[in-house]
């Protein structure tokens, strides 16, 4: 399974005090990842409605080069950036059905 495609899709909700903060980080992310091998998208959404809610979508050429992206220092120091203005994360691993 880890040389499959795989699509990640994660949902970032910020505090409402904290929204240009992690705005600013999570836009920092997208450049970099871009260049890294086996990202095929990396793309940031922010709600129209809720101004404080983030989705990326991304799509990678396996899982196990999504993982290498996971253990990335620029992915660690967004996590120390952000930490106390994020009121919820999601993320889902899935698989394109056609």
């Amino acid at each position: 399974m880890t040389n499959k495609p795989l699509t990640i899709v994660a949902k970032i909700l910020a505090k409402d005090e904290h929204r240009d903060l992690v705005k600013s980080e999570l836009l920092k992310l997208i450049d970099i990842t871009k260049a890294e091998k086996g990202c095929v998208n990396y793309d940031l959404h922010q709600d129209n409605a809720n101004k404080n809610l983030f989705l990326f979508y991304e799509n990678w050429e396996s899982r196990a080069l999504w993982q290498q992206h996971m253990e990335n220092t620029h992915l660690a120091e967004y996590v120390k950036a952000t930490d106390g203005a994020v009121e919820e994360f999601t993320l889902n691993e899935m698989t394109r059905m056609g």
